[in-house]
């Protein structure tokens, strides 16, 4: 079970015809928390959308081993955790595969580099935003701030 939350109308309809955007962090131990900001809740939520915020593992919202439990071999499990909240969303009538989008900035943005090639969430979701995403992991060191990120260069690829 995957912790999400969903900001909405209250007079939602559960009906599966919700616009909705999924976002998500899931790294470097980094919370993602509800907030209000005048894009999503005028823009967004009074038009009758909605707005998710899943506490994939990676992220920082639930401690230290919450973080861990999505490293290295494990990085899958982030991936996994946003198709389970996908799925929950579209079984409880929030939204459905074609009004459901994933959106995600930096390490959100390699997430939603995933959900887009993934078998499963390649065809749950029907729009994507990936802001900001390191994409290459072969070339990331040759590449901006992916150099600093390095305990000592890497042989040219």
């Amino acid at each position: 079970k995957i912790p999400y939350f969903v900001m909405c109308r209250e007079d939602m309809a559960l009906d599966g015809n919700n616009p909705t955007l999924l976002d998500a962090y899931g790294g470097f131990e980094i919370s993602m928390l509800p907030g209000y900001s005048a894009g999503v809740g005028a823009g967004w939520l009074e038009r009758g959308a909605v707005k998710v915020i899943a506490n994939i593992r990676g992220g920082g919202e639930y401690g230290p081993k919450w973080h861990q439990a999505a490293l290295k071999e494990h990085r899958h499990k982030a991936y996994e955790d946003m198709e389970a909240v996908a799925a929950d969303l579209i079984a409880r009538g929030i939204t459905s595969s074609p009004k459901l989008g994933v959106i995600g900035g930096s390490n959100g943005g390699l997430m939603v580099g995933n959900m887009i090639t993934r078998p499963v969430a390649s065809r749950t979701f029907g729009a994507a935003v990936c802001q900001v995403p390191l994409l290459d992991m072969k070339r990331y060191s040759h590449l901006l701030a992916g150099a600093s990120w390095m305990a000592a260069p890497l042989p040219n690829a």
